[in-house]
């Protein structure tokens, strides 16, 4: 079994995940609410949106969607994507790509637990936590 991330927009799902592409790699695979066999159950100005994409890293995977009106956007509350890496000069890398017109909870730092830690949110809404246990780099 893998556990994979879902997240919803409102109307950012494409401009995001471009954005998670850029800072993470990987490949997108995206789909509009206009090509699929709904469409016509869809209000026209609506099929723009993104009906599912899904960033592929490796064998890691975040997908989403955007919301329609009948199922309102209220916010991604209450979880953190955590992103495992293996050095520093990555979670640096990544701090300052996804940090960029966000906002900063706990700057990248050295903790107990591990050679660097972050949390922020994207400008997006997104939370997310960079954790770099031990540097690889270090040994």
């Amino acid at each position: 079994m893998k556990i994979h991330a879902y997240l919803f927009f409102d109307g950012q799902c494409e401009a995001a995940f471009k954005f998670y592409a850029e800072c993470l790699g990987g490949s997108l695979q995206l789909m509009r609410f206009g090509e699929s066999p709904e469409a016509g159950n869809i209000p026209a100005e609506f099929h723009d949106r993104v009906i599912h994409v899904c960033l592929t890293v490796g064998d890691q995977l975040l997908m989403a969607s955007d919301t329609l009106p009948q199922s309102p956007y209220a916010g991604i509350k209450g979880c953190s994507i955590s992103l495992q890496v293996d050095n520093v000069p990555e979670a640096e890398r990544l701090y300052a790509a996804l940090s960029a017109q966000g906002s900063v909870q706990m700057e990248l730092q050295q903790t107990f637990w591990a050679t660097r830690f972050a949390m922020l949110t994207d400008r997006f809404g997104v939370s997310w936590m960079i954790n770099c246990a031990v540097d690889s780099q270090q040994g």
